[in-house]
């Protein structure tokens, strides 16, 4: 599709699939498509998912008192410090978050992996950089108008599912971290973070397609970056999702 007819589709409001979001063989056949109906539009069926418990957080351990109160640097310095799990024992790093730290966007993923852990960064290896081609899709940028976090600050041993006490110790930390961003929307990638943050055992897919509210802060749900590069016909969904955020944010 040449660039002009893809400016007068955006002017038209539609929003295409960006190249990140498309299997390379199918780009042809979408580009035709367009061509004829320019209306391009992701479906949203539900996913199958199994669901976690989510419990109540125990006693607060070695984790600071006072969570709800930190400043920035307090709350870094607290996450540094925690040893309210057993993932303090085998981590390299802790994985504070990343970006502005006041944004109208605020992505919030699952739990560290193997290369977060080396670098104590969020979201980096090839599922960072798919996130940042699907930010850029949006005209946004982890170091510019979007903060970046984790629902566990630790990485678990050998990148294992996340155990629900550990959610549960870190959820203080991720919320005060909201609440000093103050984002106007959260994109919630992954099923932990999304089963985390709305308190829910519904599955990713029975949970897209709309817009959900986090203590105040419309919420969309989305796949996880490292399930996209293992389900490439899902792209097209996340993308969808984000149109549904940006657009809720739009209409703000």
């Amino acid at each position: 599709m040449d660039e002009r007819r893809a400016a007068m589709l955006r002017e038209m409001g539609i929003r295409l699939l960006p190249a990140w979001a498309l299997p390379a063989q199918e780009q042809a056949a979408i580009d035709a498509e367009a061509a004829e109906a320019p209306a391009l539009r992701a479906e949203v069926p539900a996913v199958v998912e199994a669901p976690i418990a989510v419990p109540p957080a125990r006693s607060l351990g070695d984790r600071p008192a006072g969570v709800p109160t930190l400043d920035w640097p307090e709350l870094e310095a607290a996450v540094a410090g925690c040893r309210a799990c057993g993932l303090c024992e085998s981590r390299r790093n802790t994985v504070f978050g990343v970006g502005p730290r006041q944004a109208d966007w605020m992505v919030i993923g699952e739990a560290p992996g193997e290369n977060e852990d080396l670098r104590g960064e969020p979201f980096v290896g090839q599922a960072g950089k798919l996130l940042d081609n699907m930010l850029r899709a949006l005209g946004l940028d982890r170091g510019r108008n979007v903060y970046i976090a984790n629902v566990l600050k630790c990485r678990p041993p050998g990148n294992r599912n996340p155990e629900p006490q550990e959610v549960a110790q870190c959820e203080p930390f991720l919320r005060r971290q909201v609440e000093l961003v103050k984002p106007r929307m959260i994109l919630a990638m992954g099923r932990f973070a999304v089963q985390s943050l709305l308190q829910t055992q519904e599955p990713v897919g029975r949970l897209r397609g709309r817009v959900h509210d986090y203590h105040g802060v419309p919420l969309v749900v989305t796949y996880h970056p490292a399930y996209l590069l293992r389900n490439l016909p899902d792209k097209a969904k996340a993308w969808a999702d984000l149109c549904l955020a940006a657009t809720t944010l739009d209409a703000g």
